[in-house]
């Protein structure tokens, strides 16, 4: 690895997808094996949820993760993109490595990265794995990076698995149809090992199913297995959320909520969206089938409405802290950004803003006509601001504001993500609200300039 001044720096320095995309794309396992072997295989010391999905697969790791921690376990979590820093990839009870840690763990454990060659994926997901080990957790739940068969992440055998939703994402690297996709994601699966799934389109669905089982999954279908039903405000039996369960915003959504073991009656969810309430069912499941001791009704609904406290997840549809109308979103696909734009509450006499910042190898325009043909009843944007990314994969404001258009949306060019958010900053009144989405590095050029 080359010298630089931080275990961070040394680690930026390896070949990044977020950077180069496929070009930075390393599929196999061989690597991972071999890192994991020279770290003395810390991933088999503790038991592990294995998460993949096109969308909502960071969400429902993070709700799995959050109930068992609220059950009493001691639990690491490893998602991906970070935000702000990479230490957030490898978190513990909601808190990112130390960054003493990570300069010991690289200075200790460099020269076996070295000789393995790694990319910047494979080697933060087994320096995950490692922190994990060296502090004795007691449960990890791991968010697969990409696909899922070919994913570093896949050197697992977790207790259980689970895929949260199969769409088109990636589709040069993974397969031009849904079908082709779900068998990738199928990958994850492993003999005897629960498979359990929330996948709704039948195509993808068979195509997993059939996937999952021949690699001698044992497949559980969630969406018919459990039953989810909204549970409106002021429900009997619902609770409040716990103080600072949510971030400030729109009253959290309440879902009614059985599983085979039990009826969890009404409860909280803490990040925003009526998608959420499948990856929450999901994550329930995955929990309650990963330990041999369920965790309890109360640890179930603490969990799920204190998810971004207890596990540090941002970028979910939350409001940013530092303005209360600025709603941020890592949505980076047509469905994800679909998903964002129906959870977005604005509030009487406000006008809804879009600040948009994607990736060259997105899908801009679907992005466009989502935001040109809103569906009846939800709000249409007053603005949309195209703003610019760094790196090779980015789009400039300009190309991306042209993109848009494409779609039908009347974007204009508004510089930087940083730039766009003054301008609606200083326009905007107190009851508009501004939607940040379109990739993490839109959402992480907002959090990055936060007082």
């Amino acid at each position: 690895m080359p010298t630089a001044s931080t275990a961070e720096d040394r680690l930026l320095a390896l070949p990044r997808f977020a950077d180069a995309g496929a070009a930075a794309y390393k599929p196999g396992l061989e690597r991972m094996r071999a890192l994991l072997a020279a770290l003395d295989d810390p991933h088999l010391v503790y038991p592990t949820v294995h998460v993949a999905g096109t969308n909502g697969k960071g969400s429902t790791a993070s709700f799995a993760a959050s109930v068992a921690q609220a059950a009493g376990l001691r639990v690491g979590l490893h998602t991906s993109p970070h935000l702000v820093s990479l230490r957030e990839r490898m978190r513990i009870d909601g808190r990112p490595a130390p960054p003493a840690w990570l300069d010991g763990a690289v200075d200790r454990w460099g020269g076996a990265v070295e000789a393995v060659g790694p990319s910047f994926f494979e080697a933060t997901v087994a320096l995950s794995l490692l922190y994990f080990a060296e502090q004795d957790v007691d449960l990890a739940v791991v968010e697969v990076g990409l696909g899922g068969r070919l994913d570093a992440t896949n050197v697992l055998v977790p207790c259980v698995a689970a895929v949260t939703h199969v769409g088109l994402d990636h589709t040069d690297l993974l397969g031009a149809t849904t079908r082709e996709i779900a068998r990738e994601k199928a990958g994850i699966a492993k003999p005897g090992v629960p498979l359990l799934h929330a996948v709704a389109d039948a195509d993808a669905r068979d195509s997993l199913e059939t996937e999952a089982r021949g690699r001698g999954g044992v497949v559980e279908a969630v969406r018919e297995t459990c039953r989810v039903e909204p549970a409106g405000v002021g429900s009997g039996g619902a609770e409040a959320a716990p103080p600072g369960s949510a971030p400030p915003g729109p009253a959290p959504p309440r879902v009614c909520l059985v599983t085979p073991l039990r009826d969890y009656g009404p409860v909280v969810l803490g990040l925003p969206g009526p998608h959420q309430a499948w990856n929450a069912a999901l994550a329930v499941r995955a929990a309650e089938v990963a330990s041999p001791a369920p965790p309890t009704p109360e640890a179930v609904r603490a969990g799920l409405a204190e998810v971004a406290r207890r596990t540090g997840l941002r970028g979910r549809g939350g409001a940013w802290a530092a303005d209360p109308r600025v709603v941020l979103d890592v949505a980076h696909n047509a469905d994800g950004w679909r998903a964002a734009l129906d959870a977005v509450a604005v509030p009487e006499g406000g006008r809804l803003w879009v600040l948009a910042g994607v990736l060259a190898d997105k899908d801009a325009a679907a992005l466009g006509a989502l935001l040109a043909r809103r569906p009846a009843g939800l709000p249409s944007a007053h603005r949309v601001l195209a703003a610019g990314l760094e790196g090779e994969r980015a789009l400039s404001a300009e190309a991306l504001a042209e993109a848009l258009g494409r779609g039908g949306a009347d974007a204009e060019p508004a510089g930087t993500p940083a730039e766009a958010l003054r301008r609606f900053q200083d326009a905007a009144g107190p009851a508009d609200r501004l939607l940040v989405t379109g990739s993490h590095q839109t959402v992480a050029a907002v959090l990055q300039g936060e007082p």
